[in-house]
């Protein structure tokens, strides 16, 4: 099994609670969650700056870009950029899926979500700092 993830959906599936953009894109996504929160299993994933493994799904992917609005695609470009600055990550690498977990409870505090994801729509709702707050008490696993 390998991945590929956007910068940003890095910390997104910490915080994921079932809700999404459509049934499908939140299935995808649930899948997504399911293989990085289970600590039996380790794998490549690829991060980038580009459409990825749960942008496939999304209602708003248009092709090789965001398109839910006129400045989607730059906003979460600037979210993925904001990321893999934080974590010290190459766009195009390929790192397993136990070191970027490490690294991201290691990296990220819940606060810096305000900075990183500024104007996510996901942000107001609370549980992507808890699930990065989950995630720095060493429990991945959490609903």
């Amino acid at each position: 099994m390998n991945r590929v993830l956007r910068g940003h959906h890095l910390l997104c599936v910490h915080g994921f609670r079932g809700m999404g953009y459509s049934e499908a894109f939140a299935d995808t996504m649930a899948e997504i969650v399911k293989e990085i929160r289970d600590e039996t299993i380790d794998f490549p994933i690829q991060v980038q700056m580009l459409l990825d493994d749960a942008c496939a799904a999304c209602p708003h992917n248009g092709g090789t870009i965001c398109a839910a609005g006129p400045q989607s695609e730059d906003h979460v470009t600037s979210m993925d950029r904001r990321v893999l600055n934080k974590l010290g990550l190459q766009p195009g690498g390929i790192y397993s899926k136990s070191y970027l977990v490490r690294l991201t409870a290691e990296k990220i505090q819940a606060d810096d979500l305000d900075h990183i994801c500024a104007g996510c729509s996901w942000l107001s709702y609370g549980v992507c700092k808890e699930g990065i707050e989950n995630l720095r008490r060493g429990n991945i696993l959490q609903q």
